[in-house]
């Protein structure tokens, strides 16, 4: 077999090329990816909430972490405000939702938890497609909204690394692989009065 020093130096830097753009493919792959799908603000019996789907993708080390053990908390951050056009804008609502992705090694059995509710799941796909729908999650009671005053939102989702192992926070800020966060996206809604009707 030829030794790589006795190539030509055209044919090595065509494998080189190649080398380097399999590793950005296999890169690519691997990426963490968060994306906001669709903003839906709801009001149910003089309750705002939310319905929010996300695509939802970990990468490698976030895979193998969590198939070890190591729970994963998913965040999403919530802001309203109220425009004023000669002033700042007045902060109505800062909120956030947590929840939590596990897999117990022992029993093999994966889990999906929101506060004190824990529901089983079947696999890590079945986990991730759970986690990227959120339905009726209450934000605050109408009458904290002016009626027919346009409220402008915005919100992301976010893997929480304030709750992993210290060393998985260092490694996190390190090299960035425990890093995953959607773009903050806009939305915007008003409240009907109680006696106006739906054109």
């Amino acid at each position: 077999m030829a030794s790589l020093r006795n190539l030509p130096i055209k044919v090595l830097m065509v494998l080189i090329s190649l080398f380097a753009f399999n590793q950005a493919l296999a890169q690519v792959d691997t990426l963490a990816q968060a994306e906001i799908t669709r903003i839906d603000p709801v009001i149910v019996e003089g309750q705002l909430s939310m319905d929010i789907n996300f695509n939802l993708r970990l990468n490698a080390a976030m895979i193998q972490g969590v198939e070890r053990g190591v729970p994963l908390y998913f965040t999403v951050d919530l802001e309203i405000v109220s425009p004023r056009w000669w002033w700042f804008d007045k902060a109505i609502i800062t909120t956030s939702l947590t929840r939590r992705l596990t897999y117990n090694t022992l029993t093999q059995q994966w889990r999906v938890a929101s506060g004190d509710l824990s529901l089983p799941v079947e696999s890590l796909a079945t986990g991730l497609k759970m986690l990227s729908e959120v339905r009726a999650w209450p934000i605050a009671p109408t009458d904290r909204f002016e009626p027919n005053v346009r409220y402008e939102g915005r919100l992301r989702l976010r893997l929480d690394t304030t709750h992993l192992v210290r060393s998985l926070q260092l490694d996190a800020m390190n090299r960035g692989v425990w890093s995953l966060s959607s773009v903050w996206a806009p939305f915007d809604f008003s409240i009907r009065r109680p006696d106006e009707k739906k054109p």
